[in-house]
């Protein structure tokens, strides 16, 4: 928890009533995820929603490209940015799905693979030393109620 800062020196400054609201506190604690995130990996290209995309992929490989828009909860035009974006880069394939010809399904290319693999262990360094201050125990607790929270 951040302490109050002064303002030239004279004043105390306060949170108020935000340092106890559990969404301050999350969208505090997302913003430093997102900035190490992004310090992690550069040089790369890879964004948050490239990232989440290339794992979804390489773990659905023929995923249908709407079916993943929808369960990474990105409308329709956005991920036809994104896909195209990738595409350009050389990670991802579409083919035409064969069970519905008007759908595309989506592959990792070797670049996306290798890709993919280089942000993950970047990430993972990169979590390991923000949750770092966490125990084992604490880190699965906190995993849990996140995950809870976003199944509802």
């Amino acid at each position: 928890m951040p302490e109050p800062s002064t303002d030239a020196g004279t004043e105390t400054l306060s949170f108020g009533p935000l340092e106890n609201l559990f969404g301050y506190q999350l969208r505090r604690a997302w913003t430093i995820l997102r900035k190490d995130f992004t310090a992690s990996v550069e040089g790369l290209g890879v964004r948050h929603l490239s990232f989440s995309l290339l794992s979804l992929i390489s773990d659905n490989p023929g995923i249908n490209q709407g079916k993943a828009g929808e369960m990474l909860d990105i409308q329709r035009p956005n991920m036809v940015s994104l896909i195209n974006e990738m595409n350009e880069r050389g990670w991802v394939e579409r083919r035409t799905d064969l069970q519905d010809r008007r759908a595309l399904s989506l592959y990792l290319t070797e670049e996306g693979q290798r890709i993919l693999a280089e942000s993950f262990n970047r990430i993972e360094a990169h979590e390991e030393v923000l949750l770092g201050q966490l125990s084992s125990a604490e880190k699965d607790q906190l995993f849990d109620m996140l995950k809870r929270i976003s199944a509802s």
